[in-house]
């Protein structure tokens, strides 16, 4: 591979291209019957909107949630947030250090335990987090518009099904 396809975004919507989740004339045989295909076909198309929507401040579904997950939980510590997440510790890591770097989180020293950090939101944080959430509410809008309040409550409890 050259140097120059290695650069190129890996992404088709960051190529310009766009993502059909079903290509007419394509026989898709036992997929079409598939629920983890059918989902992650349509994860696909949720998250290239994601990363359009929230473009302008450079947060991943990661970063947001890492971000909420601070916000609503004053003294969270690193490991708690890694096992909320579902993430080793050293993606942790990476993604306070990478939210430290643009101003968003500090780590905090806990009291009572010198070895552990408690995460805490900066104000530039605070501020840029209740505009991301605005952006997140108006992608899940977006997104979700062809369902019904019901429809969409619906599809939240049978996709909790499947994460239990």
């Amino acid at each position: 591979m050259s140097r120059a396809a290695s650069l190129r975004p890996r992404r088709p919507a960051a190529r310009g291209e766009q993502f059909d989740p079903h290509v007419p004339g394509i026989q898709y045989g036992a997929l079409d019957g598939l629920v983890g295909y059918a989902i992650r076909r349509a994860q696909i198309v949720i998250y290239e909107d994601f990363l359009a929507a929230l473009s302008p401040w450079d947060i991943t579904p990661q970063r947001f949630s890492a971000m909420t997950l601070i916000a609503a939980n004053p003294n969270l510590k690193l490991t708690d947030l890694a096992r909320i997440l579902g993430i080793a510790r050293s993606g942790a890591v990476q993604l306070v250090n990478q939210l430290q770097a643009l101003g968003y989180v500090e780590r905090q020293d806990v009291q009572h335990d010198k070895r552990a950090y408690s995460l805490a939101m900066t104000a530039e944080g605070d501020v840029v987090l209740a505009q991301i959430t605005q952006a997140v509410q108006a992608h899940d809008a977006r997104i979700s518009q062809q369902l019904s309040a019901a429809d969409k409550q619906r599809l939240i409890s049978l996709l909790g099904k499947l994460g239990a």
